[in-house]
């Protein structure tokens, strides 16, 4: 792939430092930040489904439960559990040494359930306006930003961004290019 004309500094989403990003949809500033952040949300969806398969085999009848068990239902600390345990505002049971059972009632009239995360597997579609006074040219897109016409249709192509044409002119949304090069310097 040539290298583009422009410069787009972006953040990087794991470390944070400020780096030139090669393609428009860098984000990282290095494969050793890649390769971590994408550990960390393996981590986090292997944690999710241990939690959930806790809960899941936690028997509706029982009302005392582990601390384990209240930490996957609920989504607290262990920390806070045990404080709350000291303090006297949650019944316990123990049992023996790592057998402390606590009420499950009086924690759910405290804390909410544990949230599910949100499915974020299927888009919602977008409604576009493609008026011209709601769009941008081809051409103005390449004035404004210093980029080739070429590098335009590409990156239109790439992302799936709609145009209209009209006449001689081709139309894409404001809204769309803008989010694009919102990091490249207008010229």
């Amino acid at each position: 792939m040539p290298s583009a004309k422009f410069e787009i500094k972006r953040k990087c989403q794991y470390c944070g430092n400020t780096f030139i990003a090669k393609t428009l949809d860098s984000k990282y500033c290095s494969r050793r930040c890649s390769q971590r952040a994408y550990d960390q949300r393996e981590a986090a969806k292997k944690r999710m489904s241990q939690l959930n398969d806790i809960v899941e085999n936690i028997p509706e009848a029982r009302d005392y439960i582990s601390v384990h068990e209240a930490v996957a239902m609920f989504g607290i600390s262990r920390d806070t559990i045990y404080r709350l345990i000291r303090k006297g505002n949650v019944p316990a049971i123990n049992i023996g040494q790592r057998l402390t059972r606590i009420s499950k009632s009086k924690l759910s009239e405290m804390f909410p359930l544990r949230a599910e995360p949100i499915d974020r597997s299927r888009a919602l579609p977008k409604s576009y306006h493609l008026e011209p006074e709601d769009c941008y040219t081809i051409g103005e897109i390449s004035k404004t930003y210093g980029i080739d016409d070429s590098t335009v249709y590409a990156h239109i192509r790439k992302y799936s961004i709609p145009t209209r044409q009209i006449g001689n002119f081709v139309y894409a949304p404001k809204e769309d290019i803008d989010h694009l090069y919102k990091d490249v310097v207008k010229s």
